[in-house]
């Protein structure tokens, strides 16, 4: 049988989480934000429960700038072992980080927000 999967919630994601939440309630679908944590604790979770590898592998984007390749290099330090995905979820990109058995929920953001916020991710506690 194959070892379980955890999956965790960062605070940073959980940040996001609230950052929708306020933006739904502004755009007056409070039930919208509802339907997303459904969808979280009743499809997201599981899936990666039982599929961790369903996202695609971040770090397989191409590399077009010096830039992207030295922070793409910074960040696969961090990781050491680790595997960095990204799986789309309804409207949303949610990035997570997987240290075997273990998965984290670093970050979800609407498909129209422009990137993750990385320093942030890996900031010394």
């Amino acid at each position: 049988m194959a070892k379980k999967i955890t999956v965790k919630l960062t605070a940073n994601f959980e940040r996001d989480l609230e950052a929708i939440e306020l933006y739904l309630i502004e755009a007056n679908a409070p039930q919208a934000y509802d339907r997303l944590l459904d969808e979280l604790a009743g499809t997201l979770i599981p899936n990666l429960e039982h599929f961790p590898a369903i996202g695609r592998p971040f770090l397989e984007r191409s590399v077009r700038s010096v830039e992207v390749a030295n922070a793409l290099a910074q960040l696969k330090q961090k990781l050491h072992d680790g595997e960095l995905r990204e799986y789309l979820f309804v409207d949303y990109l949610v990035l997570y980080a997987q240290f075997g058995g273990i998965i984290h929920l670093l970050s979800i953001k609407h498909h129209c927000q422009l990137s993750f916020d990385f320093p942030s991710l890996w900031a010394e506690s």
